[in-house]
């Protein structure tokens, strides 16, 4: 079993207009600052425009530099490691359904797995496995000046996004802006947006604003009118806004 790296316990949520909250602390001191000690040389990331102005290094960008980095270093591996492991998953979906977030979905074993999809198979339904659960992770960065993420709902294959901050004590002045924004769209006709379409900055009203602070996650679920985003930033260039972002989503 993998060792768990985050706690949850702490976690808080508001309902409205979609599941979102906060748990802080995330993890120990000590173990927060061994992940920042190992945080990756910007040079590695890959700057994403279409998103807003970020960089970001993962699975899908700059994968090559991504494994490389993590099977490098033995923190990045175990977390990795733990990251994809059901233990970690359904660690999240249990958090969650305590918190009276039930997202539908059944832990099964393995062998319960494959003697379900083993029955679909027979009975010549194999078309109605269930979608199974992943997860995964990147290093995200934005520039303090002028940074930001548009206003968006996440794809429709994301189930849970956690965003953790990555900062040092101090290393981060709240004036420079940075916060995670629960929005809610102007339009009331616009704010169903399963298919995660884009808007513009001034179509959202901000109900909430998540300041970026050290050793926290902001949670959410993924739903018709998830709006989120981090408005463009006022900080000095050269600082970044540095988090992890983790998401469960479905895979068939």
């Amino acid at each position: 079993m993998a060792q768990a790296l985050f706690s949850l316990d702490n976690l808080k949520l508001r309902y409205e207009p979609f599941p979102i909250g906060l748990a802080k602390p995330i993890m120990s001191e000590e173990q927060y600052g061994r992940f920042l000690d190992a945080w990756p040389p910007s040079e590695l990331f890959q700057y994403l425009p279409k998103v807003g102005h970020k960089y970001s290094l993962s699975e899908k960008y700059n994968p090559k530099q991504y494994h490389d980095w993590v099977e490098s270093h033995q923190i990045w591996r175990d977390f990795r490691g733990w990251i994809k492991s059901d233990e970690f998953v359904w660690g999240v979906l249990d958090a969650l359904e305590e918190r009276h977030i039930d997202l539908g979905f059944k832990r099964l074993s393995r062998a319960g797995r494959l003697k379900r999809n083993l029955k679909n198979l027979i009975r010549g339904k194999w078309w109605k496995a269930p979608p199974q659960l992943s997860a995964r992770f990147e290093f995200s960065m934005l520039p303090a000046d002028g940074g930001c993420v548009t206003p968006h709902t996440d794809n429709p294959d994301k189930i849970v996004t956690m965003v953790v901050s990555m900062a040092r004590e101090g290393e981060w002045d709240p004036a420079y802006g940075g916060g995670t924004e629960v929005n809610r769209h102007r339009k009331p006709e616009l704010s169903f947006n399963r298919m995660n379409d884009k808007a513009e900055f001034e179509d959202m009203e901000t109900l909430e604003t998540y300041e970026f602070e050290p050793n926290q996650c902001v949670l959410f679920v993924k739903t018709f009118n998830s709006w989120h985003c981090v408005r463009p930033m006022k900080g000095p260039k050269g600082a970044m806004r540095r988090t992890l972002t983790i998401n469960i989503e479905t895979s068939h």
